[in-house]
């Protein structure tokens, strides 16, 4: 069932994704060669509990971190581990905050020193498609509207579009109806109507679509294990379009 979500609502759901949008913001920072992703996971934990947040992701049916730490071919649920990342590597990091009981969750794929031209390119048409989708989160439209303008995009530029794991619903709940898929399948195509808040987060891998799931149970890889990238805002749907409410002014 979609929540629809009263201003008064909405307004709690942007706090806790600012804070989400400050904590990325200063991870961003801190991602250099040397650090380790359960460095950056500690460091989340000491920013959200500094801003009075919960780490949504922590404990989450088992997750053991703060945050998702996924790294080159890992697309998403990259459980935070010791080894160090390589300059030419690249990190997502996907973080949720529960906030006085609303939700906030975003993700950004960063660079670790310097990456080559293809893999830049891989982040900046990840990123693109992005806000394509939520150029398209408008009410009246549909939940395909937001998939089309990401995979079109996307496809442009023979990427693979990651199919198994999607977009959701999120606020009153971290995972959320309705599903939020970065390509146009059979599923469900509900209308997009004012008070829905969703995350919209296109995964692209640099070869193929496919994906496999390591034997943690957790980490999700690319098949021919190229690299990945992972982009997300959560979005709230208003009379007057779409409005992202993980963002910050710093």
């Amino acid at each position: 069932m979609i929540k629809l979500k009263s201003p008064e609502q909405i307004n709690r759901i942007r706090k806790a994704s600012v804070l989400v949008a400050e904590v990325l913001s200063e991870l961003q920072k801190a991602v250099t060669p040397g650090v380790s992703t359960l460095e950056l996971d500690s460091l989340a934990r000491e920013l959200i509990q500094e801003r009075n947040g919960r780490p949504a992701f922590l404990g989450y049916m088992g997750f053991p971190g703060a945050i998702c730490a996924s790294v080159n071919e890992a697309v998403i649920h990259g459980i935070p581990n010791k080894k160090p990342l390589s300059s030419g590597d690249v990190v997502s990091i996907d973080c949720g905050i529960e906030f006085e009981g609303y939700y906030g969750d975003a993700a950004v794929t960063i660079p670790v020193g310097t990456i080559n031209s293809q893999i830049q390119q891989l982040l900046d048409v990840t990123r693109q498609s992005l806000y394509l989708g939520i150029d398209q989160a408008l009410p009246g439209n549909r939940i395909n509207d937001i998939s089309q303008a990401v995979y079109g995009h996307v496809k442009q530029h023979n990427y693979g579009v990651v199919r198994p794991y999607c977009g959701h619903g999120v606020g009153i709940d971290i995972h959320e109806d309705p599903q939020v898929p970065n390509y146009v399948g059979r599923g469900p195509n509900p209308r997009l109507k004012v008070g829905m808040v969703i995350a919209i987060e296109p995964m692209v891998n640099l070869g193929v679509d496919e994906v496999d799931l390591l034997s943690d149970e957790w980490t999700v890889v690319t098949r021919d294990r190229q690299v990945s990238a992972h982009f997300e805002h959560t979005v709230a749907i208003r009379e007057t379009g779409p409005e992202i409410l993980s963002v910050c002014d710093n």
